[in-house]
Protein backbone atom coordinates (compact mmCIF):
# COMPACT_ATOMS: atom_id res chain seq x y z
CA UNK A 1 0.00 0.00 0.00
CA UNK A 2 1.78 3.21 -0.84
CA UNK A 3 2.10 5.86 1.80
CA UNK A 4 3.40 9.56 1.43
CA UNK A 5 4.09 12.54 3.98
CA UNK A 6 2.53 15.90 3.10
CA UNK A 7 3.00 18.92 4.76
CA UNK A 8 3.91 16.20 8.11
CA UNK A 9 0.85 14.79 7.33
CA UNK A 10 0.50 10.89 6.70
CA UNK A 11 -1.48 10.28 3.61
CA UNK A 12 -2.65 6.65 2.76
CA UNK A 13 -3.49 6.00 -0.72
CA UNK A 14 -6.80 4.12 -0.55
CA UNK A 15 -6.88 3.44 2.97
CA UNK A 16 -10.42 1.99 3.09
CA UNK A 17 -8.61 -1.13 0.87
CA UNK A 18 -7.82 -2.44 4.40
CA UNK A 19 -11.49 -2.72 5.24
CA UNK A 20 -12.43 -4.66 2.08
CA UNK A 21 -13.05 -8.34 2.26
CA UNK A 22 -10.45 -10.53 2.45
CA UNK A 23 -10.53 -11.97 -1.23
CA UNK A 24 -12.40 -8.53 -2.30
CA UNK A 25 -10.56 -7.32 -5.37
CA UNK A 26 -9.59 -3.45 -5.54
CA UNK A 27 -10.96 -3.36 -9.41
CA UNK A 28 -13.26 -5.99 -10.89
CA UNK A 29 -13.80 -6.29 -14.58
CA UNK A 30 -17.10 -4.31 -16.01
CA UNK A 31 -18.20 -6.10 -18.85
CA UNK A 32 -19.06 -3.67 -22.16
CA UNK A 33 -22.21 -4.99 -22.41
CA UNK A 34 -26.14 -4.02 -22.70
CA UNK A 35 -28.21 -3.89 -19.63
CA UNK A 36 -30.56 -6.34 -21.83
CA UNK A 37 -28.02 -8.68 -22.35
CA UNK A 38 -26.47 -8.67 -18.81
CA UNK A 39 -30.81 -9.43 -17.76
CA UNK A 40 -30.28 -12.10 -20.29
CA UNK A 41 -26.97 -13.94 -19.00
CA UNK A 42 -29.37 -14.21 -15.85
CA UNK A 43 -32.21 -16.11 -17.46
CA UNK A 44 -29.88 -18.50 -18.69
CA UNK A 45 -28.39 -19.29 -15.56
CA UNK A 46 -31.54 -18.79 -13.65
CA UNK A 47 -34.73 -19.50 -16.40
CA UNK A 48 -36.21 -21.38 -13.63
CA UNK A 49 -36.06 -19.51 -10.90
CA UNK A 50 -38.90 -17.29 -9.56
CA UNK A 51 -38.00 -13.70 -10.82
CA UNK A 52 -40.55 -11.24 -9.72
CA UNK A 53 -43.19 -12.20 -7.17
CA UNK A 54 -46.13 -9.44 -6.56
CA UNK A 55 -49.14 -10.03 -4.67
CA UNK A 56 -50.43 -13.54 -5.65
CA UNK A 57 -48.62 -13.55 -9.44
CA UNK A 58 -44.80 -14.58 -9.92
CA UNK A 59 -43.19 -15.06 -12.90
CA UNK A 60 -40.03 -17.01 -13.58
CA UNK A 61 -36.89 -15.26 -15.56
CA UNK A 62 -38.10 -17.29 -18.17
CA UNK A 63 -41.53 -15.70 -18.29
CA UNK A 64 -39.74 -12.54 -17.48
CA UNK A 65 -37.91 -12.57 -20.90
CA UNK A 66 -40.56 -13.91 -22.84
CA UNK A 67 -42.69 -10.53 -21.81
CA UNK A 68 -39.51 -8.32 -22.15
CA UNK A 69 -39.62 -9.90 -26.10
CA UNK A 70 -43.23 -9.35 -26.54
CA UNK A 71 -43.38 -5.89 -25.69
CA UNK A 72 -40.26 -5.13 -27.03
CA UNK A 73 -41.73 -6.62 -31.03
CA UNK A 74 -44.74 -4.10 -29.74
CA UNK A 75 -42.78 -1.56 -29.20
CA UNK A 76 -40.46 -1.99 -32.66
CA UNK A 77 -44.18 -2.49 -34.55
CA UNK A 78 -45.35 0.96 -33.08
CA UNK A 79 -42.45 2.78 -34.25
CA UNK A 80 -39.84 2.83 -31.25
CA UNK A 81 -36.32 3.24 -32.65
CA UNK A 82 -32.82 3.51 -31.26
CA UNK A 83 -32.61 6.41 -29.47
CA UNK A 84 -35.57 7.72 -29.16
CA UNK A 85 -36.64 8.22 -25.36
CA UNK A 86 -39.49 6.13 -23.34
CA UNK A 87 -41.07 8.18 -19.94
CA UNK A 88 -41.88 5.26 -17.44
CA UNK A 89 -44.06 6.37 -15.12
CA UNK A 90 -45.09 3.68 -13.32
CA UNK A 91 -45.23 2.52 -9.40
CA UNK A 92 -43.60 -0.75 -8.64
CA UNK A 93 -45.53 -3.21 -10.91
CA UNK A 94 -44.47 -6.03 -13.15
CA UNK A 95 -44.92 -3.57 -15.86
CA UNK A 96 -42.09 -1.42 -14.98
CA UNK A 97 -39.04 -3.65 -15.49
CA UNK A 98 -40.57 -5.26 -18.74
CA UNK A 99 -41.19 -1.79 -19.87
CA UNK A 100 -37.53 -1.34 -18.89
CA UNK A 101 -35.73 -3.77 -20.82
CA UNK A 102 -37.89 -3.74 -23.74
CA UNK A 103 -37.28 -0.17 -24.50
CA UNK A 104 -33.45 -0.78 -24.03
CA UNK A 105 -33.46 -3.59 -26.25
CA UNK A 106 -35.44 -1.78 -29.04
CA UNK A 107 -31.53 1.04 -28.24
CA UNK A 108 -34.43 3.33 -26.72
CA UNK A 109 -33.64 5.25 -23.60
CA UNK A 110 -35.51 5.31 -20.64
CA UNK A 111 -37.07 8.37 -18.57
CA UNK A 112 -37.47 8.34 -15.12
CA UNK A 113 -41.09 9.90 -14.24
CA UNK A 114 -42.33 10.01 -10.68
CA UNK A 115 -46.34 9.04 -10.61
CA UNK A 116 -46.83 11.70 -8.16
CA UNK A 117 -45.79 14.26 -10.99
CA UNK A 118 -48.20 17.25 -11.79
CA UNK A 119 -48.87 18.18 -14.91
CA UNK A 120 -46.34 21.52 -14.75
CA UNK A 121 -43.85 18.69 -13.33
CA UNK A 122 -44.25 15.98 -15.92
CA UNK A 123 -44.40 18.18 -19.09
CA UNK A 124 -41.04 19.84 -18.38
CA UNK A 125 -39.60 16.23 -17.77
CA UNK A 126 -41.29 15.12 -21.48
CA UNK A 127 -40.40 18.52 -23.29
CA UNK A 128 -36.89 18.63 -22.15
CA UNK A 129 -36.40 14.75 -22.79
CA UNK A 130 -38.12 14.91 -25.73
CA UNK A 131 -39.71 11.68 -25.05
CA UNK A 132 -42.19 10.39 -27.99
CA UNK A 133 -43.60 6.95 -25.60
CA UNK A 134 -44.96 6.90 -22.31
CA UNK A 135 -45.96 4.08 -20.37
CA UNK A 136 -47.83 5.00 -17.29
CA UNK A 137 -49.73 3.65 -14.81
CA UNK A 138 -54.09 3.91 -15.73
CA UNK A 139 -54.98 6.12 -12.70
CA UNK A 140 -52.35 8.60 -13.91
CA UNK A 141 -54.35 9.12 -16.82
CA UNK A 142 -55.70 12.78 -16.51
CA UNK A 143 -51.87 13.90 -15.40
CA UNK A 144 -51.13 12.49 -18.77
CA UNK A 145 -53.90 13.67 -20.83
CA UNK A 146 -53.54 16.92 -19.43
CA UNK A 147 -50.21 17.79 -21.00
CA UNK A 148 -50.44 15.46 -23.78
CA UNK A 149 -50.92 18.02 -26.60
CA UNK A 150 -48.00 20.04 -25.31
CA UNK A 151 -45.26 17.38 -25.59
CA UNK A 152 -44.15 15.64 -28.34
CA UNK A 153 -45.67 12.30 -27.35
CA UNK A 154 -46.22 9.88 -30.34
CA UNK A 155 -47.83 6.64 -28.01
CA UNK A 156 -49.07 6.98 -24.94
CA UNK A 157 -49.93 3.49 -23.29
CA UNK A 158 -51.76 2.57 -20.05
CA UNK A 159 -51.18 0.07 -17.42
CA UNK A 160 -53.62 -1.48 -14.70
CA UNK A 161 -53.41 -3.46 -12.08
CA UNK A 162 -57.22 -3.54 -11.85
CA UNK A 163 -58.30 -4.07 -15.21
CA UNK A 164 -57.27 -5.13 -19.34
CA UNK A 165 -55.77 -2.47 -20.36
CA UNK A 166 -53.45 -1.16 -23.32
CA UNK A 167 -50.61 -2.54 -21.46
CA UNK A 168 -51.68 -5.79 -21.47
CA UNK A 169 -52.92 -5.90 -26.04
CA UNK A 170 -48.30 -5.16 -26.07
CA UNK A 171 -48.16 -8.79 -23.78
CA UNK A 172 -50.48 -10.59 -26.31
CA UNK A 173 -47.64 -9.51 -29.20
CA UNK A 174 -45.96 -12.83 -31.10
CA UNK A 175 -42.32 -11.00 -29.92
CA UNK A 176 -41.82 -11.99 -33.82
CA UNK A 177 -39.94 -8.37 -34.17
CA UNK A 178 -37.74 -8.15 -31.43
CA UNK A 179 -34.93 -5.76 -33.14
CA UNK A 180 -31.21 -6.82 -33.16
CA UNK A 181 -29.64 -3.43 -31.91
CA UNK A 182 -26.24 -2.33 -31.61
CA UNK A 183 -25.46 -0.50 -28.29
CA UNK A 184 -22.43 0.83 -27.70
CA UNK A 185 -22.40 0.24 -23.41
CA UNK A 186 -19.81 3.24 -22.86
CA UNK A 187 -21.16 5.51 -25.13
CA UNK A 188 -25.38 5.00 -25.42
CA UNK A 189 -27.73 6.45 -22.60
CA UNK A 190 -29.41 4.04 -20.91
CA UNK A 191 -31.29 6.01 -18.69
CA UNK A 192 -32.09 9.92 -18.08
CA UNK A 193 -32.55 9.98 -13.86
CA UNK A 194 -33.51 13.71 -13.43
CA UNK A 195 -32.20 15.44 -10.31
CA UNK A 196 -35.45 16.70 -9.29
CA UNK A 197 -37.58 19.82 -9.96
CA UNK A 198 -40.28 21.82 -12.31
CA UNK A 199 -38.16 24.28 -13.95
CA UNK A 200 -35.18 24.34 -16.37
CA UNK A 201 -32.99 23.88 -13.62
CA UNK A 202 -33.94 20.17 -13.48
CA UNK A 203 -31.30 17.98 -15.06
CA UNK A 204 -30.98 14.95 -16.69
CA UNK A 205 -28.11 12.88 -15.65
CA UNK A 206 -27.28 10.65 -18.66
CA UNK A 207 -26.35 7.09 -17.48
CA UNK A 208 -25.02 4.66 -20.15
CA UNK A 209 -25.01 1.23 -20.08
CA UNK A 210 -21.49 0.57 -19.10
CA UNK A 211 -22.44 3.19 -15.81
CA UNK A 212 -25.23 0.96 -14.79
CA UNK A 213 -23.64 -2.64 -15.59
CA UNK A 214 -20.57 -1.08 -13.69
CA UNK A 215 -22.79 -0.05 -10.44
CA UNK A 216 -24.40 -3.49 -10.98
CA UNK A 217 -21.38 -5.17 -10.27
CA UNK A 218 -20.12 -3.18 -7.87
CA UNK A 219 -23.26 -3.47 -5.68
CA UNK A 220 -23.22 -7.25 -6.25
CA UNK A 221 -19.60 -7.28 -4.99
CA UNK A 222 -19.93 -5.46 -1.98
CA UNK A 223 -22.76 -7.89 -0.71
CA UNK A 224 -21.41 -10.86 -2.22
CA UNK A 225 -20.27 -11.93 1.25
CA UNK A 226 -24.29 -12.19 2.68
CA UNK A 227 -25.06 -13.48 -0.74
CA UNK A 228 -26.59 -16.77 -2.43
CA UNK A 229 -27.04 -15.73 -6.03
CA UNK A 230 -30.50 -17.62 -7.20
CA UNK A 231 -31.38 -17.86 -3.65
CA UNK A 232 -31.98 -14.45 -2.20
CA UNK A 233 -35.47 -12.51 -2.13
CA UNK A 234 -35.48 -9.14 -1.98
CA UNK A 235 -38.12 -6.44 -0.96
CA UNK A 236 -38.63 -4.19 -3.21
CA UNK A 237 -40.85 -1.00 -1.99
CA UNK A 238 -38.24 1.84 -2.98
CA UNK A 239 -39.59 3.21 -5.76
CA UNK A 240 -37.81 1.86 -9.21
CA UNK A 241 -37.96 5.42 -10.71
CA UNK A 242 -35.52 6.29 -8.20
CA UNK A 243 -31.73 5.61 -9.26
CA UNK A 244 -31.50 3.65 -5.90
CA UNK A 245 -34.58 1.37 -6.47
CA UNK A 246 -33.49 1.01 -10.42
CA UNK A 247 -29.88 -0.33 -9.30
CA UNK A 248 -30.02 -1.62 -6.26
CA UNK A 249 -33.14 -3.39 -6.24
CA UNK A 250 -33.98 -4.46 -9.89
CA UNK A 251 -31.00 -4.91 -11.25
CA UNK A 252 -29.08 -6.34 -8.66
CA UNK A 253 -31.89 -8.52 -7.73
CA UNK A 254 -31.97 -9.78 -11.19
CA UNK A 255 -28.32 -9.75 -12.05
CA UNK A 256 -27.72 -11.90 -9.15
CA UNK A 257 -30.81 -14.46 -10.27
CA UNK A 258 -32.90 -13.79 -6.97
CA UNK A 259 -36.57 -12.60 -6.32
CA UNK A 260 -37.59 -9.41 -6.81
CA UNK A 261 -40.65 -9.22 -4.59
CA UNK A 262 -42.57 -5.91 -5.57
CA UNK A 263 -45.39 -3.94 -3.65
CA UNK A 264 -46.42 -0.59 -5.57
CA UNK A 265 -46.07 1.53 -2.38
CA UNK A 266 -45.23 1.68 1.89
CA UNK A 267 -47.57 1.14 3.56
CA UNK A 268 -46.00 -0.31 6.53
CA UNK A 269 -48.92 -3.16 7.39
CA UNK A 270 -49.08 -3.96 3.84
CA UNK A 271 -45.06 -4.10 4.05
CA UNK A 272 -45.13 -6.51 7.13
CA UNK A 273 -47.50 -8.77 5.78
CA UNK A 274 -45.28 -9.38 2.65
CA UNK A 275 -42.38 -10.12 5.10
CA UNK A 276 -44.56 -12.96 7.21
CA UNK A 277 -45.57 -14.32 3.81
CA UNK A 278 -42.29 -14.53 1.89
CA UNK A 279 -39.75 -14.11 4.37
CA UNK A 280 -37.45 -11.77 2.28
CA UNK A 281 -33.93 -12.00 3.22
CA UNK A 282 -32.57 -8.53 1.81
CA UNK A 283 -34.29 -4.88 2.26
CA UNK A 284 -33.10 -1.82 0.26
CA UNK A 285 -34.88 0.65 2.17
CA UNK A 286 -34.85 4.48 2.71
CA UNK A 287 -34.91 5.66 6.74
CA UNK A 288 -38.18 6.50 6.68
CA UNK A 289 -39.21 2.70 5.86
CA UNK A 290 -36.68 1.58 8.61
CA UNK A 291 -38.33 4.13 11.13
CA UNK A 292 -41.81 3.11 10.72
CA UNK A 293 -41.00 -0.83 10.72
CA UNK A 294 -39.39 -0.16 13.81
CA UNK A 295 -42.20 1.86 15.45
CA UNK A 296 -45.09 -0.63 14.15
CA UNK A 297 -42.75 -3.89 15.22
CA UNK A 298 -43.11 -1.78 19.07
CA UNK A 299 -46.86 -2.03 19.09
CA UNK A 300 -47.18 -5.30 17.67
CA UNK A 301 -46.46 -8.80 17.40
CA UNK A 302 -44.18 -9.64 14.36
CA UNK A 303 -41.26 -10.80 13.18
CA UNK A 304 -38.36 -8.98 11.13
CA UNK A 305 -35.51 -11.78 11.20
CA UNK A 306 -35.52 -12.69 8.08
CA UNK A 307 -33.62 -10.19 6.30
CA UNK A 308 -29.81 -11.40 6.01
CA UNK A 309 -28.69 -7.26 5.31
CA UNK A 310 -30.14 -4.47 4.73
CA UNK A 311 -29.28 -1.38 3.10
CA UNK A 312 -30.26 1.97 3.44
CA UNK A 313 -30.25 4.89 1.02
CA UNK A 314 -31.18 8.30 -0.61
CA UNK A 315 -30.74 10.34 2.77
CA UNK A 316 -28.89 9.75 5.62
CA UNK A 317 -29.83 7.00 8.19
CA UNK A 318 -29.85 7.97 12.13
CA UNK A 319 -27.21 6.31 14.43
CA UNK A 320 -29.88 5.60 16.87
CA UNK A 321 -32.42 3.90 14.18
CA UNK A 322 -29.30 2.08 12.95
CA UNK A 323 -28.51 0.43 16.24
CA UNK A 324 -32.54 -0.22 16.60
CA UNK A 325 -32.85 -2.00 13.49
CA UNK A 326 -29.74 -4.73 13.57
CA UNK A 327 -31.28 -5.42 17.18
CA UNK A 328 -34.75 -5.69 15.62
CA UNK A 329 -33.72 -7.79 12.87
CA UNK A 330 -30.51 -9.18 13.75
CA UNK A 331 -29.22 -8.07 10.34
CA UNK A 332 -26.29 -6.03 8.87
CA UNK A 333 -27.49 -2.53 8.31
CA UNK A 334 -25.31 -1.47 5.78
CA UNK A 335 -25.89 2.68 5.17
CA UNK A 336 -24.02 3.83 1.62
CA UNK A 337 -23.70 7.15 -0.41
CA UNK A 338 -24.77 8.03 -3.96
CA UNK A 339 -26.47 10.47 -6.10
CA UNK A 340 -28.01 10.05 -9.96
CA UNK A 341 -24.78 11.44 -11.40
CA UNK A 342 -23.34 8.01 -10.14
CA UNK A 343 -25.91 5.46 -10.88
CA UNK A 344 -26.04 5.83 -7.80
CA UNK A 345 -23.61 3.76 -5.14
CA UNK A 346 -20.30 5.19 -4.92
CA UNK A 347 -19.83 4.12 -1.05
CA UNK A 348 -21.42 1.34 1.40
CA UNK A 349 -20.21 0.38 4.96
CA UNK A 350 -19.06 -3.25 4.63
CA UNK A 351 -21.82 -5.74 5.24
CA UNK A 352 -19.02 -7.88 7.13
CA UNK A 353 -16.01 -6.01 9.07
CA UNK A 354 -15.51 -2.80 10.35
CA UNK A 355 -19.11 -0.82 10.43
CA UNK A 356 -18.87 2.49 11.42
CA UNK A 357 -22.56 3.92 12.42
CA UNK A 358 -22.67 7.88 11.15
CA UNK A 359 -20.72 7.58 8.03
CA UNK A 360 -21.18 6.31 4.83
CA UNK A 361 -18.90 3.72 4.78
CA UNK A 362 -15.97 3.06 2.29
CA UNK A 363 -15.62 3.35 -1.72
CA UNK A 364 -17.05 0.69 -3.82
CA UNK A 365 -14.55 -1.08 -5.82
CA UNK A 366 -12.90 0.76 -9.49
CA UNK A 367 -13.81 3.80 -6.86
CA UNK A 368 -11.35 6.97 -6.16
CA UNK A 369 -12.73 9.44 -3.62
CA UNK A 370 -10.95 12.43 -2.34
CA UNK A 371 -11.55 15.26 -0.37
CA UNK A 372 -10.84 18.67 -2.20
CA UNK A 373 -10.74 22.02 -0.71
CA UNK A 374 -13.92 23.75 -1.53
CA UNK A 375 -12.30 27.23 -3.15
CA UNK A 376 -10.24 25.74 -6.10
CA UNK A 377 -11.67 22.27 -6.02
CA UNK A 378 -8.23 20.99 -6.84
CA UNK A 379 -6.28 20.83 -3.62
CA UNK A 380 -6.57 17.63 -1.86
CA UNK A 381 -7.63 17.93 2.41
CA UNK A 382 -5.78 15.86 4.99
CA UNK A 383 -7.39 13.17 6.85
CA UNK A 384 -10.26 14.94 8.91
CA UNK A 385 -10.46 17.97 6.83
CA UNK A 386 -13.64 18.87 5.41
CA UNK A 387 -14.16 19.68 1.88
CA UNK A 388 -15.81 18.97 -1.14
CA UNK A 389 -15.94 15.04 -2.19
CA UNK A 390 -15.30 14.38 -5.32
CA UNK A 391 -15.50 10.81 -7.07
CA UNK A 392 -14.38 8.55 -10.34
CA UNK A 393 -14.99 5.70 -11.01
CA UNK A 394 -16.73 3.78 -14.29
CA UNK A 395 -20.76 4.32 -12.81
CA UNK A 396 -19.89 8.06 -12.97
CA UNK A 397 -22.79 9.54 -15.49
CA UNK A 398 -21.68 10.89 -19.20
CA UNK A 399 -22.96 14.56 -18.28
CA UNK A 400 -26.06 16.57 -18.29
CA UNK A 401 -29.25 15.93 -21.32
CA UNK A 402 -28.42 18.65 -23.36
CA UNK A 403 -26.71 20.69 -20.71
CA UNK A 404 -22.69 21.29 -21.54
CA UNK A 405 -21.94 24.48 -19.00
CA UNK A 406 -23.02 22.44 -15.99
CA UNK A 407 -21.43 19.01 -17.03
CA UNK A 408 -18.34 21.15 -17.40
CA UNK A 409 -19.12 22.48 -13.98
CA UNK A 410 -19.83 18.62 -12.42
CA UNK A 411 -17.30 16.70 -14.12
CA UNK A 412 -13.88 17.79 -14.37
CA UNK A 413 -11.04 16.18 -15.78
CA UNK A 414 -13.36 13.18 -15.14
CA UNK A 415 -13.98 13.62 -11.28
CA UNK A 416 -17.36 14.16 -10.42
CA UNK A 417 -18.06 16.84 -8.13
CA UNK A 418 -20.92 15.65 -5.64
CA UNK A 419 -20.72 19.12 -3.91
CA UNK A 420 -21.35 17.09 -0.69
CA UNK A 421 -19.10 18.52 1.98
CA UNK A 422 -17.32 15.26 3.89
CA UNK A 423 -14.32 14.29 5.36
CA UNK A 424 -12.53 11.00 5.64
CA UNK A 425 -10.87 9.29 8.56
CA UNK A 426 -7.63 7.70 8.84
CA UNK A 427 -9.29 4.34 8.00
CA UNK A 428 -10.84 5.32 4.58
CA UNK A 429 -14.47 5.60 5.98
CA UNK A 430 -16.14 9.19 4.62
CA UNK A 431 -18.38 11.17 7.04
CA UNK A 432 -21.28 13.65 5.26
CA UNK A 433 -21.40 16.62 7.20
CA UNK A 434 -23.09 19.37 4.71
CA UNK A 435 -23.75 20.16 1.32
CA UNK A 436 -22.57 22.82 -0.71
CA UNK A 437 -25.83 23.05 -2.79
CA UNK A 438 -29.22 23.59 -1.10
CA UNK A 439 -30.59 19.94 -2.04
CA UNK A 440 -33.53 18.74 0.51
CA UNK A 441 -33.63 15.41 1.23
CA UNK A 442 -37.32 14.52 2.36
CA UNK A 443 -38.59 11.20 3.29
CA UNK A 444 -35.61 9.97 0.68
CA UNK A 445 -36.71 12.38 -2.45
CA UNK A 446 -34.77 15.08 -3.77
CA UNK A 447 -35.95 18.66 -3.09
CA UNK A 448 -34.63 21.84 -4.43
CA UNK A 449 -35.75 25.23 -2.93
CA UNK A 450 -35.78 27.03 -6.11
CA UNK A 451 -39.03 25.13 -7.12
CA UNK A 452 -40.39 25.50 -4.00
CA UNK A 453 -39.54 29.23 -4.38
CA UNK A 454 -41.45 29.71 -7.74
CA UNK A 455 -44.54 28.37 -6.99
CA UNK A 456 -44.61 30.41 -4.11
CA UNK A 457 -43.86 33.87 -5.63
CA UNK A 458 -46.99 32.81 -8.18
CA UNK A 459 -49.16 33.55 -5.43
CA UNK A 460 -50.80 37.33 -5.60
CA UNK A 461 -49.88 37.68 -1.60
CA UNK A 462 -46.57 36.91 -1.44
CA UNK A 463 -44.30 39.62 -1.42
CA UNK A 464 -41.15 37.08 -0.64
CA UNK A 465 -40.22 33.56 0.19
CA UNK A 466 -37.34 31.43 1.44
CA UNK A 467 -37.60 27.47 1.13
CA UNK A 468 -34.87 25.05 2.98
CA UNK A 469 -34.78 21.86 4.90
CA UNK A 470 -34.65 21.69 8.55
CA UNK A 471 -33.94 18.60 10.82
CA UNK A 472 -37.11 16.35 11.03
CA UNK A 473 -36.98 12.81 13.22
CA UNK A 474 -38.67 10.70 10.76
CA UNK A 475 -38.18 12.07 6.94
CA UNK A 476 -34.56 13.14 7.79
CA UNK A 477 -35.31 16.58 6.70
CA UNK A 478 -38.81 18.49 6.15
CA UNK A 479 -39.38 21.23 4.33
CA UNK A 480 -39.45 25.03 5.82
CA UNK A 481 -41.21 27.79 4.22
CA UNK A 482 -40.41 31.32 5.42
CA UNK A 483 -42.93 33.95 3.63
CA UNK A 484 -43.81 37.90 3.37
CA UNK A 485 -46.83 38.81 2.63
CA UNK A 486 -47.65 41.57 0.01
CA UNK A 487 -48.22 44.79 2.13
CA UNK A 488 -51.66 45.21 3.54
CA UNK A 489 -52.38 41.50 2.67
CA UNK A 490 -53.54 38.72 5.13
CA UNK A 491 -51.68 34.82 4.43
CA UNK A 492 -52.58 31.79 6.34
CA UNK A 493 -50.95 28.56 6.19
CA UNK A 494 -53.94 26.75 4.95
CA UNK A 495 -54.26 28.92 1.79
CA UNK A 496 -50.26 28.24 1.06
CA UNK A 497 -50.43 24.23 1.65
CA UNK A 498 -53.24 24.75 -0.81
CA UNK A 499 -51.95 27.10 -3.69
CA UNK A 500 -48.70 24.44 -3.55
CA UNK A 501 -50.61 21.43 -3.51
CA UNK A 502 -52.10 21.92 -7.37
CA UNK A 503 -48.69 22.72 -8.46
CA UNK A 504 -46.24 20.40 -6.68
CA UNK A 505 -46.16 16.89 -5.74
CA UNK A 506 -47.01 16.61 -2.40
CA UNK A 507 -43.74 15.88 -1.07
CA UNK A 508 -42.58 19.24 -2.42
CA UNK A 509 -45.34 21.24 -0.26
CA UNK A 510 -44.22 23.24 2.68
CA UNK A 511 -44.77 21.18 6.58
CA UNK A 512 -44.19 24.60 8.17
CA UNK A 513 -44.95 27.99 7.35
CA UNK A 514 -43.83 30.92 9.18
CA UNK A 515 -45.08 34.18 7.95
CA UNK A 516 -42.27 37.42 8.43
CA UNK A 517 -42.53 41.33 8.49
CA UNK A 518 -39.10 41.33 6.27
CA UNK A 519 -36.08 38.48 5.83
CA UNK A 520 -32.71 39.44 7.27
CA UNK A 521 -30.43 40.18 3.36
CA UNK A 522 -26.98 41.05 3.01
CA UNK A 523 -25.93 44.34 1.84
CA UNK A 524 -26.74 43.62 -1.65
CA UNK A 525 -30.70 42.30 -1.07
CA UNK A 526 -29.94 38.72 -0.95
CA UNK A 527 -32.21 36.77 1.64
CA UNK A 528 -30.02 35.16 4.31
CA UNK A 529 -31.45 31.55 4.39
CA UNK A 530 -28.32 30.29 6.64
CA UNK A 531 -29.77 32.89 9.44
CA UNK A 532 -33.45 31.94 8.72
CA UNK A 533 -32.26 28.26 9.30
CA UNK A 534 -30.11 29.49 12.36
CA UNK A 535 -33.28 31.34 13.88
CA UNK A 536 -35.48 28.37 13.78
Amino acid sequence: MLQFVLEGVLFVEKPWLKHYVEGQPAEVDIPEISLPELLQQSVEKYREKTAITFFDQTFTYEELFDHVKRVASAFHKRGLKKGDRVALMLPNTPFYPISYYAALMCGATIVQVNPLYKPDELRYILNDSGSTFIVAFEPLAPVVEAVKKDTHLKEVIFASIESVSQFHELLQDEGDKVPEIAIDPKEDVAVLQYTGGTTGRSKGAMLTHYNLVANTVQSAIAIKPVSDPGNERVLMVAPLFHVYGMTSGMNLAFYNGNNLIMLPRFEVEEVVKTIEKHQPTNFPGVPTMYIALLNYAKNHQTKLDSFKSCTSGSAPLPVEVLEQLHSVTGAPVAEGYGLSEASPTTHRNPVVGTQKPGSIGIPFPNTDVKIVDQDTGERELAVGEIGEMIIRGPQVMKGYWNMPEETEQTIRNGWLYTGDLAKMDEDGYFYIVGRKKELIIASGYNVYPIEIEDVLYEHPKVLEAAVFGVPHEYRGETIKAVIVPQEGQTLTEDEIVSFCKEKLAAYKVPKIIEFRDEMPKTAVGKILKRKLQEEG
